[in-house]
């Protein structure tokens, strides 16, 4: 196998899918994709034949199978290096935010899953859910480079990681400070992620949340 397959789940609603998909797009690898419906009777055992981890996303090059979207990442970093930002100090904290947002912010996962179709609405968000959105808001207001519209200047993997979080608090119609909401619109209107998100609007699998917020 020369080219290396990407693949996806749904992408309406797998924010794991999108973050590696736009890294490698950016880092302008060839690359096939395709696509495992999620929630579905077949489900696992299609994952669990592409995908050690059982999930998507998952990378397989001609020398690996590489099945978590950070990892993919990274991958696609050795590839194209400049999807990390040039300067030590700038790269550090590059990784250590995406890395927070790897790990973190689980009660903004919860309660405003990704779902790139609904129509933007607002809900009453609980404590922990209004914590991590003002965290995200600092965090990105204490790391923002002011030498770009990027979080670090020029388009980053910490761009990635961080556009299914815009597409969320767009979602469902979260207030932000003028800084963040100014970067999430940079996110959301790139052309990349358009491409996705266009493509998101044409899937017609079913809503896989049992109780869409």
């Amino acid at each position: 196998m020369e080219t290396p397959i990407l693949y996806i789940g749904n992408r309406r609603f797998s924010s794991w899918s999108l973050r590696a998909w736009l890294v490698m797009k950016k880092a302008g690898l060839a690359f096939d994709e395709t696509l495992v419906p999620l929630n579905q009777a077949d489900t696992r055992q299609a994952l669990s034949a592409i995908s050690p981890g059982g999930t998507v996303p998952a990378l397989h090059t001609r020398n690996a199978v590489i099945w978590d979207s950070l990892a993919i990442c990274e991958w696609a970093a050795e590839q194209a290096p400049e999807l990390w930002p040039v300067h030590e100090g700038q790269r550090g904290r590059a990784r250590s935010a995406v890395a927070m947002m790897h790990a973190g912010f689980m009660a903004l996962r919860e309660t405003c899953p990704m779902d790139l179709c609904r129509s933007p609405s607002a809900i009453m968000p609980s404590d922990a859910t209004q914590l991590d959105i003002a965290r995200l808001q600092a965090l990105w207001h204490d790391v923002k480079s002011v030498d770009g519209p990027w979080l670090f200047g020029r388009w980053s993997i910490a761009d990635a990681v961080f556009t299914p979080v815009a597409a969320r608090f767009y979602a469902y119609d979260i207030p932000l400070h003028a800084e963040a909401q100014a970067y999430c619109d940079t996110l959301l209107a790139d052309e990349d992620y358009r491409v996705w998100h266009q493509a998101a609007q044409a899937e017609t699998f079913a809503n896989p949340y049992d109780n869409p917020i």
